[in-house]
């Protein structure tokens, strides 16, 4: 008997047929005698119907009363899903964030898990039950409705896979599993089986849209055996683990990209010490994630400092970075939203040299600019104009030897 977390998104619970189906699935693992768990997400396009309405009130809502409002729709779904299992003869107890106690800090909109009451999951797996939990949401310890940020519903599964010590957590959605890159960019991109936890955790950052980061970091920190599978076929999916040596001999293992980021500058910032402390501090104390950072040579005592940030964090971070700069008396704050980034990652990286080099050669073969550029251990990351961003991953998938064979209508069309 094993204990097992599923996780629906919201195209999985897109209807109510949709639901029905994750209840067969839920019903079928218990009655392979397992102890099933199920978290599951709102409805597609409930959040962003929910966002919309708070838009349509203010451009910039207080973010407690947008967490209140936006964690309403996990709530209809989880009901449903409970019915659902409860129709077709199981039995199931559904629970909102609060009343498993996800316990969270008070950042709303983006808060993180503390703590889990595993006791009241066991209670009623105990009773021969299936536990189906809302994502995305939680509670602080003012008892404060919190969400987790988008993709929200990915982190509460995996972080009650480790609160309960699960065997697997399994994470449907419409995808089959990993890919090399976003098929739809790459027509040739080929399912992984297997990925490690370092790897999954890079590309989430950088924009692959499969898993949620933090849900990663938790997999990683908690041995987690994470599958990620489609809710619509009986795919074995893609198995994120810790990395072996197989793993160490690729040198690229995917290409991600990200149209949703933005940079700022600032113009003529002061050079000296603490000023990058202070523009970076006041940036985490509103809990703005920085990706790439430049700092271009001091001219006459000042110099420009650029980085990125989320598109969605931009007019707040714009707005925290102006009141320090006016603090500096920096020349000016600027910014752009039209940029895109594209990443090379793979844990073989660290074994190879020359990967980046190839990376810049082959952008600059197709006419790409590179704008900006970021490393990690297993990782390269340019920031370039966005009109190039599916040349830039197409060019990189061949040029890193991950094409798999060309789908069957290209091969027909090749043949006329």
């Amino acid at each position: 008997m094993a204990l097992i977390v599923q996780k629906y998104g919201g195209t999985s619970v897109g209807d109510t047929e949709r639901m029905k189906n994750v209840a067969r699935r839920a019903l079928a693992a218990q009655a392979k005698g397992h102890r099933v768990v199920v978290v599951v997400s709102a409805m597609s396009g409930e959040t962003n119907r929910l966002l919309g309405l708070v838009k349509q009130i203010t451009d910039r809502p207080d973010e407690r009363e947008q967490d209140q409002i936006v964690a309403t729709g996990e709530q209809v779904s989880i009901g449903l899903v409970a019915l659902a299992i409860q129709a077709q003869g199981g039995k199931a107890q559904s629970f909102l964030g609060s009343q498993c106690r996800i316990v969270t800090d008070s950042t709303f909109s983006k808060a993180r898990i503390k703590s889990i009451d595993a006791d009241s999951i066991f209670r009623v797996l105990d009773e021969g039950r299936i536990a189906v939990i809302a994502g995305f949401q939680g509670i602080d310890e003012h008892g404060n409705v919190t969400t987790l940020g988008r993709g929200g519903s990915d982190t509460t599964a995996v972080a009650i896979a480790a609160a309960i010590k699960a065997d697997a957590c399994e994470i449907y959605t419409d995808v089959d599993g990993v890919y090399t890159t976003d098929p739809n960019v790459a027509p040739r991109a080929r399912k992984l089986d297997r990925i490690s936890y370092e790897e999954m955790l890079e590309l989430a950052s950088l924009g692959a849209k499969v898993l949620q980061i933090r849900s990663v970091e938790f997999a990683m920190k908690y041995r987690v055996p994470l599958w990620v599978k489609s809710s619509f076929s009986d795919d074995p999916g893609t198995l994120v683990c810790p990395e072996d040596q197989a793993m160490e001999d690729v040198v690229v293992s995917g290409i991600a990209y990200d149209k949703n980021d933005a940079r700022l500058w600032v113009r003529g910032v002061p050079d000296k010490p603490g000023v990058a402390a202070k523009i970076f501090g006041a940036l985490d104390e509103k809990a703005i994630v920085v990706d790439i950072i430049v700092q271009n040579p001091p001219h006459d005592g000042v110099c420009d400092l650029a980085f990125t940030v989320a598109r969605a964090d931009l007019t707040k971070a714009t707005d925290v970075v102006g009141k320090v700069a006016k603090q500096l008396k920096a020349r000016a704050v600027e910014s752009d939203d039209r940029i895109a980034k594209i990443s090379i990652v793979g844990v073989g990286m660290r074994n190879h040299s020359g990967v980046a080099a190839k990376m810049f050669r082959v952008l600059a073969s197709e006419g790409i600019n590179v704008q900006m550029i970021s490393t990690s251990e297993i990782r390269v990351s340019c920031v370039i104009d966005p009109k190039y961003t599916e040349l830039a991953v197409q060019a990189l998938h061949t040029a890193f030897g991950l094409d798999g064979p060309a789908p069957v209508a290209a091969k027909k069309k090749s043949k006329k």
